[in-house]
This record gives C-alpha cells, structure tokens and sequence, in this order.
C-alpha cells in the first residue's frame, strides 16, 4: 500500500510547523533532532503531538472533507466543486477521495510514530504526566482517524506498528466490528491518560469521553436489529461526565461560533486547529476558505459563489421558520445583516435571491485582524462541540423506543434548541433528532458521518429517507429564492440531467414550491396552496426527458477504495478479516 507507507512520518515533523494560535504551535525547538535526542522535556513531548491537530490532516480538510461530511447529507452542493461527492459519482480515481484517504491514514502513521517514540526515546526529565497527556491525544487522534475511515469506506486496514507496516504492507481489510472495536479500544485509552483539562488547547479526558460516547452509541446498534440497552446506558453516563465537568458550555450565540476570535471557546471538545495563513505553512493551514467564501464578501482571492443550501435543507428550515438564528449562521439569506463581516463599512447585508454558505466566511482581513488569505483561514475545523454531547445523550435515551418525553432526553435536546431561540420540545421521536442534528450541524462536515451511523443501524429506513425524503442535486440561482414574512423559504428549482430550465404548466406559469407564479420574469402568485395549489418535485422531475435520479443503495453509501491502493494491494477486494487484538 504505497499511499500508506510512503506517508508514514515520525512526530519530528512536529519541528517543521510554525505558529497557529498565541500560545500553540509557537514554541518549535530549533536544531538538528533525532528521535532519542528530542524527547528531552515536557515541552518537547507536548510540542510532539501538536501536528495531529494540522499537518496530518491537512489533505483531508483541504476539500474533501467538505464534499465527504457535507455535500453527500445533502446539507449544500456546489454544481463546479466537489459535485461528484453530492451526486455519488466518486470512483477509485476521484482525486479528492483519494487525499483524504491518505491523509487520514498519515494520521494513523504519525501516531504510532510518536506513541513509539515516547515509549522508546523520553528522557528521565520529561514527568509522568506530559507522556501521558501526549500518548492519550495519539490515542485519541489514531482512533477518530479510524471512525472517519470507518464510515467512509467500511472495512479498512488497523494496524500499530508502523516499521512492521512498511515492511509487510500488502494486509487485508479488517471487519467493520472489528475497526468499530479498535475505535473504542483507543478512546478508552486516552480518555485514562489525559488530564481533566488540556494543557495550552490541548484535548482533554472529557474529548475522549465524548467521542467514545459517539463511537459507543455507533456500536449499540451497528449491523444490529436493535440498540443493545446496556451500551446505551454507558453513553448516557458518559454524556453527563462531559456536561458536568464544568470544563465547557453551549456558546449563548450560534453564530459566534464560526468566528475566527472565538477559536478555542467554551463549547469546543476537539479542533483541527491551523497554523496563521500569514505563517506560509501550506500543508499546516485551513485550505477551506476559497472554496466556502465568495468575492462580494472577502478581499482575498476565492471562489466559493456556487456553494449553497440544497433544497432538501430549506424544505427542512421551512418546517420550523423560528429557527433562523441557524439559518442565519449556515446560510446567507435575503436581507440578513451581519456588523462583523466588513465591519470598517458598517457591516454586510446580504441584498441576493439565494443562499449561498455563511458558515466558515469571515470576511475580510481586517475582520480575521489580518489573518487570512487565499486558501487560508484562520477558523478551527471543529471535530466535536459540546451540541453533539446533548445529542447523543438525548439519541441514547430514545434508544429503541418510537418517542420519548423522558425529562433527562428532553433536556438533552431542548439545552440545543433554547440556545437556538426555537420552542422546547415536549417529545421527540428519531425523525426529530435527524432533523435537529441536521440543522445544528450543517455544512460542518459531519452530517453525512453520522447518517452512515443510523443506516448501519436502519437500513432500510436510512435508504428511504435518502432517495425518498431528500432531493440532491438540485439547482437554483440568485432569484430562485424569497424569504417570505412569515419565515419561510419559497423556492424554484430545476433537476439534474435535463434541459428543463425550472418546472413550468401548460400556461407557462412557474412551479414554485408553496405556489404557482406568473412567469419565470414576474412572481405574481397565480394558485397558493390554499386554492389547490400541489408541488410534487418528484412526478415534476420524473416526467422530463433526460432525469436522472440519485439512487443511494448498498454499493454507493461507503466510497471505493483509492485506484491506486488496490492496484498494489490486491487484498482490498477480498472479504475483511478479524483483527488480532492480542486477546
């Protein structure tokens, strides 16, 4: 496997980053180093892990991970970037695919690399305590590596030792329970070395006991009829280890949370987190921001205009309309001001008929306080906040039942929707937390990870909801779209594979989604919903020539395996194999 070993780095890569906060990433040791003479001091070993949070992974956030977490949930698409992860058109030779693939792996690589090193190279100087903050976070890297890899491809290699790796590296898959195990083998691990709160943003114990819970929660039911009880009680407990710690709280704005000045905040449990787009660390920067911004609003060169919400998620929005805070802070929408986006100008208001993505836009320089650039953002990539603690708590204790008013569950939900300005709930059932995890997580590149979760779960539920309830592909442009008084969201559109420029009657008048108009030029409402008014996008797209539906099954909902790994590992075609965890 060529892309694994030829990217298996030691954690001396940590002497080549460059600052990336105020207090992280800044204190690189100068010389010439080897591994038995770096590990010399706590500080050294710290500064040891800190590429995991940047260099590993930095292929994987570049681009895909946005076509990979979000596109593929449906949350937004970009019909010129990434489209074929929206349309499930990947295959073996997708470019994209294939970084993140390696990327994730170069994780994997780098933390065995220094969990080695540690135990091998450090001197009687470095304290108990920094080897075993910096072997928890290698635990804790290694195994959320492995649950992205998990719910992106499947069945996947595990593997420990790198020399042993590189030496024998054609090995076959290991089996789906099998990775899941090992996944929460290593939380389990790092959730015993790491200290109750990290040192310099370092993770914590209660990072690791929040993605052990997602990863327990994940096992409970995966490839099971039915969610095993007890496991589900263990990720309550967990929950509420997390909630109670008092190390972190929901930030009072959502919209504050995509600010670059709020790096780091209260509500953060794990971040990639980058070095300063003026330190020209490429390979240790956020990449993302040209893809997510556009030209209107920024002063650096990018070319994100296309990005916008997918139909499936206004229809979404449109269910509960007093949820426009997350709108706001997801989606630019017609008429929103924000002060902080070109704050020298008394700020941006966003005067289009579309909406295109907000969340990881900044602005300008002089908003990032010059810390930004082509291709470079200051923003963190969040890996886990404290939302999806609730959310997975209140997930565990719905557990198997259809609905829940359970008071615990119901305060687990509600705690994210009061912070959201939307009404407590009295119940909730499993279409309510999908759709809550939609919103609150939209186009945050996780979306899809979890949906692969419940469909592992739910099959055939999971298979309905993608190619009955959800519509990809789907384009519109500025002035396809009205926010209406009331809050909602009217919309036109036009399906993919047609000639079809929007859905027109045999008068000419416009299909909107809540009424027929005049005109593709004239928006005067003809029939509302009231009058009979029906928009049924399916019967619309299936009766144009050239429609081509997006069909999610079994043989597309997990990626293929790079082209160029299977050509020099013949075994990745073969059925999976149990690990041996030297039981």
């Amino acid at each position: 496997m060529k892309k694994i070993h030829i990217l298996l780095f030691t954690a001396l890569a940590a002497l080549t980053l460059s600052s990336c906060g105020d207090d992280f990433l800044d204190k690189t040791p100068r010389g010439n180093y080897t591994a038995p003479t770096f590990y010399v001091s706590d500080d050294a070993v710290l500064k040891g892990v800190e590429p995991l949070y940047n260099r590993a992974w930095f292929d994987f956030n570049r681009r895909a991970i946005i076509g990979m977490g979000s596109f593929r949930a449906n949350d937004g698409w970009n019909p010129y970037v990434s489209a074929e992860f929206a349309k499930f058109q990947i295959t073996g030779l997708t470019e994209d695919m294939g970084l993140a693939w390696s990327a994730i792996y170069n994780v994997i690589t780098m933390s065995n690399a220094t969990i080695s090193n540690i135990l091998n190279y450090c001197s009687e100087d470095v304290s108990e305590s920094a080897r075993n903050q910096a072997l928890g976070e290698c635990y804790l890297m290694r195994a959320t590596a492995y649950f992205y890899l998990l719910r992106g491809w499947g069945p996947v290699i595990l593997f420990e030792d790198n020399t042993e790796m590189t030496a024998h590296p054609v090995k076959p898959l290991n089996t789906e329970e099998d990775v899941l195990k090992f996944i929460i083998r290593d939380y389990r691990k790092a959730a015993e070395l790491l200290p109750a709160r990290g040192i310099d943003h370092h993770a914590s114990k209660y990072a690791a006991k929040g993605l052990l819970a997602k990863a327990l929660l994940a096992q409970s039911g995966w490839n099971k009829s039915s969610r095993d009880e007890a496991t589900l009680r263990e990720v309550v407990g967990l929950c509420d280890e997390v909630i109670n710690s008092g190390e972190y709280s929901l930030m009072s704005d959502y919209e504050e949370l995509f600010r670059s000045q709020n790096n780091d905040n209260a509500e953060t449990l794990l971040a990639m987190r980058w070095a300063s787009p003026n330190s020209g660390e490429w390979g240790a920067m956020n990449a993302l921001y040209s893809d997510l911004c556009f030209p209107e609003v920024s002063d650096v060169n990018v070319w994100g205009g296309n990005l916008t919400a997918s139909i499936d998620m206004i229809d979404i929005y449109n269910e509960e309309p007093a949820d426009s805070f997350r709108l706001r802070g997801t989606f630019f929408s017609p008429g929103r001001h924000y002060n902080y986006i070109k704050a020298a100008e008394g700020g941006y208001t966003y005067n289009h008929n579309w909406l295109q993505c907000k969340k990881g836009v900044l602005g300008t320089k002089a908003d990032c306080d010059g810390e930004l650039a082509m291709m470079a953002s200051p923003l963190n990539t969040y890996i886990m906040r404290l939302a999806d603690v609730y959310l997975i708590k209140a997930e565990a204790i719905l557990g198997n039942q259809a609905s829940t008013s359970d008071p615990a569950g119901l305060a687990a939900i509600n705690a994210v929707r009061t912070r959201a300005h939307v009404k407590p709930l009295k119940s909730y059932d499993f279409d309510t937390l999908i759709r809550e995890r939609r919103i609150e997580f939209c186009m945050e590149y996780c979306n899809w990870f979890d949906m692969v979760t419940w469909y592992r779960w739910k099959p055939q539920y999971m298979l309905n909801y993608f190619n009955n309830r959800q519509h990809r592909a789907y384009e519109y442009r500025e002035g396809d779209i009205i926010l209406n008084d009331d809050g909602t969201i009217s919309y036109r559109c036009f399906p993919p594979g047609t000639n079809t420029w929007y859905f027109f009657d045999s008068n000419g008048y416009v299909y909107w989604n809540d009424c027929l108009r005049a005109s593709e030029s004239d928006n005067t409402v003809v029939k509302t919903v009231k009058q009979g008014y029906k928009f049924d996008i399916d019967s619309l797209s299936r009766s144009l020539a050239g429609y081509q539906p997006i069909v999610l099954s079994e043989t597309n909902i997990f990626m293929p395996y790079p082209e160029s790994d299977v050509i020099q590992n013949p075994l990745l075609k073969e059925p999976p194999v149990a690990y041996d965890f030297g039981e």
